[in-house]
């Protein structure tokens, strides 16, 4: 069950393997990753695991793109796990030769092609590297798949990734080090990886890069396992005792001491099998690390990271199954959406295309969309905000004073009462006056025309935001056009059915509307204002006034009786005759080219003013209630249910006019493409999750 478990993981790898293995992927597989810089031994470390040279070697970056090295016991059903731990030594005897029969190497990218020759295998890693990188020594993050199969190995898989580097050698790009770092972190960042941080023990290891790298991602060292290389080459005297005891930088997984071949030893070929039983005999007679030998080496490294890597699938593959049954669902829609590749006739995808539309359109301004939100208003619902809030408001706000001022008023009525002077309040000056103010309708109200268009046009805009229309770019832009230039013509008739409603109420001013203040009414109301009665108080005792008040009510004919003398000199053209010269007066001097009124206003004047400013702010709320409620249905039907109507009809006469009707179906480049990807994924995940469901 355990080796079956790695086996699934390494399938899914090599299923997932098309997606480039970065952040395209949407599941993140359990697996190890190693990490050190460039001096740290991790290639030996490799190696060493595996018991054979197959990794390129050399000066500078050497790894240069992700290796997915995939380790598979092809007898691990028939031995132990002790057995398994031993195999290293005790069958490296000299009858095996380094290339044999139960020892081969296959890439992911050349199926079914067997290498038993090793030096080979690293052949094929730099022709593959360069292939995608160059001959620059830059890097990628496309991983190189190798599954190894051995009788010598524990299944395992590892994630081999460039190492560490400071300074850009040759013609390699200048941001070489952020380029690496960039790479590492999107590998080890993963929740499910697990870190191997390969780090010199000859060196401080506080300054370790691999290690510094891995507690950035992982501070807690939660998930990442050390191991110290170099520990023969430590100063005589010293030892690593305190790192492994996890008294310098504690690792949840601890640290594993191991000792790879030095350079002379590779030159004199000396085979690994052969080192790693010099690192046995080296950790088993040291004084230091005689008593926990069975705690270090090579061997005693695999089998750790083999029971971590077995931990880690066991708490990881229920979420990795949910996760690849819900990326597969989600493409799967993505890519029903797209639309299948070969479409039907030209004439069929325009009605269909034209159907959908007239459908959303509809749908959006009754409030029947699938798609309705609660986090803004759309549609229909913003049209009712144009015409209950937005234009209700701005009828509302409209003050029919705020332009004319009381000697305007004054004005007209001595114009409209022309040679003689009016006895009464005429309603002529009336009409002239509301007249005006009436005309102030207009503006705000083709303008609540211009932004239900807007509305219309965002509606529009809603509608081919979504993916079936993108999928024809000419027929998208086609249909826009034409349902704009709809709406455009259907405003001319709308504006004017609007203009009309504004004349008809200037036209005719109902002058008999039951819930128009009458003139007695308001001579009334200002009489009160003018001259407020007084409450006469009466004597608690006799019920009568009190005197006082009856000397007032005496005395105040006498103030009145001065009246007339005051409008002598008062009034419209008081201003005209206010001088005393006698001698100016009797030339009879002729009047101004401009006469408007100068004088103060009489009592009489005052009066009448205010009676027609009654009669006028009575009347004009009349209209803003008649405005307010007919104008907002008269834009329904001219332009919200026509375009309801017609609009099928109009863009079915538009499109099927045009004469490269061929053209206007022609697929979008990027939904091609995203068809491609989807396709790709779909049948990537689908191949993950019937290796998952075996499990």
């Amino acid at each position: 069950m355990d080796e079956t478990l790695i086996s699934t993981i390494n399938k899914l790898q090599d299923a997932l393997a098309p997606l480039g293995g970065g952040s395209q992927s949407p599941v993140d597989l359990p697996q190890i990753t190693v990490v050190g810089s460039q001096s740290s031994g991790k290639s030996s470390v490799l190696e060493n695991i595996v018991g054979r040279d197959f990794l390129p070697r050399g000066t500078g970056i050497v790894t240069r793109r992700p290796l997915v090295l995939q380790l598979v016991n092809r007898r691990a059903a028939k031995k132990s796990g002790n057995e398994l731990l031993n195999i290293s030594t005790t069958e490296a005897d000299g009858s095996k030769s380094e290339n044999n029969a139960d020892e081969w190497g296959e890439f992911l990218h050349l199926p079914g092609k067997k290498f038993y020759n090793f030096d080979e295998i690293r052949q094929e890693i730099v022709r593959e590297t360069d292939a995608k990188t160059g001959t620059n020594l830059g890097i990628s993050a496309v991983p190189i798949n190798l599954r190894i199969y051995s009788p010598h190995v524990l299944t395992l898989t590892l994630v081999d990734l460039p190492g560490l580097t400071k300074v850009p050698v040759g013609d390699q790009p200048k941001d070489i080090e952020k380029q690496i770092r960039d790479m590492l972190m999107k590998f080890i960042s993963k929740p499910n990886a697990i870190i191997l941080s390969v780090n010199a023990a000859n060196t401080d290891l506080a300054n370790s890069d691999g290690l510094k790298l891995a507690r950035e991602v992982d501070p807690e060292g939660s998930r990442t396992i050390g191991v110290l290389t170099k520990v023969d080459l430590m100063d005589q005297g010293t030892d690593v005792i305190d790192i492994l005891a996890g008294r310098v930088i504690p690792l949840r997984f601890g640290y594993v001491p191991v000792i790879n071949r030095g350079q002379k030893d590779i030159e004199r070929k000396k085979t690994i099998r052969d080192a790693l039983e010099d690192e046995k005999n080296y950790f088993e007679n040291h004084p230091s690390y005689g008593s926990k030998s069975h705690f270090c080496g090579t061997p005693y490294l695999a089998k750790k990271l083999n029971t971590i890597l077995l931990h880690h699938i066991r708490a990881t593959l229920p979420d990795i199954k949910m996760r690849i049954e819900a990326s597969l669902k989600k493409y799967v829609q993505e890519l029903a959406s797209l639309g299948p590749e070969i479409a039907d006739s030209p004439s069929s995808v325009i009605l269909n295309i034209i159907t959908d539309f007239s459908k959303d359109f509809n749908g959006i301004l009754d409030g029947e969309t699938r798609e309705l939100t609660s986090q803004e208003l759309s549609g229909g619902a913003r049209i009712s905000f144009v015409f209950h809030e937005i234009y209700k408001n701005g009828i509302q706000s409209l003050d029919p004073f705020d332009q004319i001022k009381d000697g305007d008023i004054r004005t007209i009525m001595y114009n409209s009462s022309g040679a003689a002077p009016s006895l009464f309040v005429g309603t002529q000056a009336f009409e002239v006056l509301v007249k005006q103010q009436i005309k102030r309708f207009e503006e705000p109200s083709l303008r609540c025309v211009t932004l239900i268009f807007d509305e219309l046009v965002r509606i529009l805009a809603q509608i081919l935001a979504q993916p079936q229309y993108s999928r024809y770019p000419a027929l998208k832009d086609q249909l826009s056009q034409a349902f704009i230039e709809f709406l455009r013509k259907a405003i001319i008739p709308t504006n004017a059915f609007v203009t009309d409603i504004i004349e008809a109420e200037e036209t005719y001013i109902n002058t008999a509307h039951p819930d128009l203040l009458k003139g007695t009414q308001a001579m009334t109301i200002v009489e009160d204002r003018l001259h407020p009665k007084k409450q006469i108080q009466l004597d608690p005792k006799t019920g009568k006034p009190l005197p006082n008040q009856q000397v007032q009510q005496v005395q105040q004919p006498q103030a009145n009786a001065t009246t007339g003398e005051e409008e002598k000199s008062g009034g419209f053209f008081g201003g005209f005759f206010a001088s005393k010269n006698k001698k100016r007066l009797a030339s009879m001097e002729a009047p101004p080219p401009v006469l408007r009124a100068t004088g103060q206003m009489t009592e009489r004047e005052t009066q009448e003013t205010e009676v027609i400013k009654l009669l006028i702010s009575s009347y004009f709320n009349i209209v803003k209630r008649t405005v307010s409620d007919i104008i907002p249905k008269s834009i329904m039907l001219k332009l919200i249910i026509r375009s309801k109507n017609e609009i099928q009809k109009v863009l079915l006469e538009q499109l099927y006019a045009n004469k490269d009707v061929a053209d206007l179906v022609k697929e979008n480049e990027v939904t091609v493409q995203r068809r491609k990807e989807c396709a790709k994924m779909v049948e990537v995940l689908r191949n993950a999750s019937e290796i998952v469901s075996s499990v």
